[in-house]
C-alpha cells in the first residue's frame, strides 16, 4: 500500500497540535513552505545550530547572563549583520526565516525568532514581546530583564519604551482614560502568539495585494495554528468565496455567526452567506 507523502499543511499541523511540544523556531522556518515547496526545514534548522555553536565558544560556565547577553547581540547584529530591511520592509521575503538567515534582513518578528533561539542556545532567559507595532524581545538579566529591539540590537530603556508606547496610544482607538501601565505591554508572547503574529502579517502583504491564493494558504495555516478563533474562520471564509468555493466558504461563515452572531458585522454575513449557500447549489438537471 502507498502512503502519501505529508503535505506542508500537515506538516505544520503537526508542528503547532500541542503547546508542550511546539517548536518554535521549526514551526517558524516551515511557514515559507506555501511559497518555497523544496524548502529543506531541517537544514535551516542546522544553520541556526552552526552559529549558535560559534557563540557557545565564546561563553564558559561561569560567564554572567549580562555577558551572554552582550555576546549574544554582538555576535548577531554586529559579527554577523543581522538587522531591519530598511528597503524593502513589506516585502513578504521578511517573513521567511530561511531568507533572513540567507539574506541577515528582516522585519522585528522574523529577526527575533532566531535571536530567541541563540538566546536560549546561549544559556540566557529569553522571550518574545508582542509591543504594539514592533516586536522585542525581553532577556532576564540579575533580578531585572533587558529589553532589546531585534531590528537594531538597541538595548530600550523604559524611557524609549514609554515613547514608543505613547505614539501608539496616540494612534490607537483606547479610550482616553485607559492608561495601562507600560508592563502590560511587556508580557512575554507564547510561541503560538508568535507564530500567529507572523502570519498575520502575511496576510496583511497578500491582503494588500490581493494575491488570493496566497492570502488563502495563510489562512488555512491560522485556521489551524487558533482552530477556536472565529474571526479567522471568517476571514478564510472570504477568501474562499472570492475564489469560488461558495460551500466551504459557507461553512465557515455558519461558524463564525454560531460563535459572533451579535458582532457588528453579523447581519451583512448572515444575507452574504445566504448568497452563497445558493450559489453552492447544485443546477437542476
Amino acid at each position: 500500500m502507498k502512503y502519501a507523502a505529508p503535505t506542508p499543511l500537515d506538516y505544520f499541523a503537526t508542528l503547532v497540535a500541542e503547546d508542550e511540544s511546539l517548536n518554535l523556531l521549526e514551526a517558524a522556518i516551515s511557514l515559507a513552505q506555501d511559497e518555497y515547496p523544496q524548502l529543506d526545514v531541517q537544514a535551516a534548522l542546522s544553520k541556526v545550530d552552526a552559529l549558535a555553536r560559534r557563540l557557545r565558544e565564546r561563553i564558559t560556565s561561569e560567564t554572567v547572563p549580562a555577558e551572554r547577553l552582550h555576546q549574544l547581540t554582538r555576535f548577531f547584529h554586529g559579527e554577523l549583520g543581522f538587522a531591519g530591511n530598511l528597503n524593502n520592509y513589506y516585502a513578504a521575503e521578511n517573513s521567511f526565516v530561511h531568507r533572513v538567515l540567507e539574506t541577515r534582513r528582516g522585519i522585528p518578528i522574523t529577526l527575533a525568532v532566531l535571536l530567541l533561539e541563540l538566546a536560549e542556545q546561549a544559556g540566557l532567559r529569553a522571550a518574545g514581546v508582542a509591543f504594539p507595532g514592533h516586536f522585542l524581545v525581553k532577556c532576564r538579566v540579575g533580578l531585572g530583564e533587558v529589553v532589546i529591539d531585534p531590528f537594531t540590537g538597541e538595548s530600550l530603556s523604559a524611557t524609549r519604551l514609554d515613547e514608543r508606547l505613547a505614539v501608539y496610544r496616540h494612534g490607537s482607538e483606547l479610550p482616553a482614560d485607559l492608561e495601562l501601565p507600560l508592563e502590560f505591554f511587556l508580557r512575554a508572547a507564547s510561541k503560538r502568539q508568535i507564530l500567529a503574529r507572523m502570519l498575520r502579517n502575511l496576510k496583511e502583504v497578500h491582503r494588500a495585494a490581493e494575491d488570493w491564493p496566497r492570502l488563502l494558504a495563510v489562512q488555512q495555516r491560522l485556521v489551524i495554528l487558533l482552530p477556536g478563533d472565529p474571526v479567522e474562520r471568517r476571514d478564510r471564509g472570504l477568501v474562499l468565496a472570492t475564489l469560488g468555493a461558495f460551500a466551504a466558504a459557507a461553512d465557515d461563515l455558519a461558524f463564525y455567526l454560531a460563535e459572533r452572531g451579535d458582532a457588528p458585522d453579523a447581519a451583512g454575513l448572515r444575507t452574504r452567506l445566504a448568497m452563497l449557500l445558493d450559489q453552492a447549489r447544485p443546477p437542476l438537471q
